[in-house]
């Protein structure tokens, strides 16, 4: 259900499983993480993920797996280590960026949390109501959104299932750009800007991200590279080029 792309730096993986609104069945977890890890070994510098154009982004996880729930306890268990192995595959990857345009719900917005920054466009709404459905979140995903929009906003989204959230996802920081009807190019520019960045120093800043955001102010391996990125070649030809330039 999922489509690669690649051109040059940039890869783009679509979401394409239109007769169910591009919800993701058991099997679609591990086929998100094989994707994603095929455009890094194919050279991709970053990734843009989102659905056909016009189309919605994700429904979420497909409720026609969860028959199996009730009669098969350990069919519970694979489906939540199957959705955190996906995702955790997903974050750990290039920089990637979720083009979110029409529906974004339940599961499809911790698709969209698990990528770096999320672009929306006119269309775009999101919904996590996991409570309508008698269900929780998993809380790896709960983590994610509360250190995007705060536990009030989060309590607010999952407590009270807010459902058709627009524009506001802006405000309250789910997503960092409600981009409207320029959000192909201005996705297509964030895209192109992290592709012209050293690849080691993308990954150690994302990861120093990380682990910002876990609450880590101090870490020994990112003091690590960054003083090995001091003394890196890509360092000497990027200020060579920098200089030559001013020059």
């Amino acid at each position: 259900m999922f489509q690669l792309s690649i051109d040059g730096p940039v890869a783009r993986l679509r979401l394409s499983r239109p007769e169910r609104q591009n919800a993701i069945p058991l099997a679609g977890w591990a086929e998100l993480g094989d994707r994603v890890e095929e455009a890094v070994a194919q050279g991709a510098a970053v990734l843009i993920l989102g659905g056909v154009p016009g189309g919605p982004f994700c429904a979420g996880a497909d409720i026609a797996d969860f028959d199996a729930f009730e009669r098969d306890p350990g069919a519970r268990t694979a489906f939540r280590l199957a959705i955190r192995s996906g995702l955790d595959r997903l974050g750990a990857s290039i920089p990637s960026i979720a083009m979110v345009e029409g529906a974004c719900y339940g599961a499809g917005v911790a698709v969209a949390m698990a990528c770096d920054m999320r672009f929306a466009g006119t269309g775009a709404t999101f919904a996590i109501t996991p409570a309508k459905l008698g269900i929780s979140y998993p809380q790896e995903d709960v983590h994610r959104l509360v250190s995007l929009v705060g536990t009030g906003q989060a309590a607010r989204l999952l407590l009270g299932a807010v459902d058709g959230l627009g524009a506001e996802a802006e405000r309250i920081g789910l997503i960092e750009r409600f981009a409207g009807a320029r959000l192909e190019a201005e996705v297509a520019a964030a895209a192109i800007a992290i592709a012209a960045n050293d690849p080691a120093s993308l990954a150690t800043l994302k990861r120093g991200i990380a682990r910002a955001s876990e609450g880590i102010a101090h870490d020994e391996e990112q003091g690590r590279r960054f003083d090995d990125l001091l003394g890196s070649d890509a360092l000497r030809t990027r200020l060579e080029a920098h200089r030559n330039r001013r020059r």
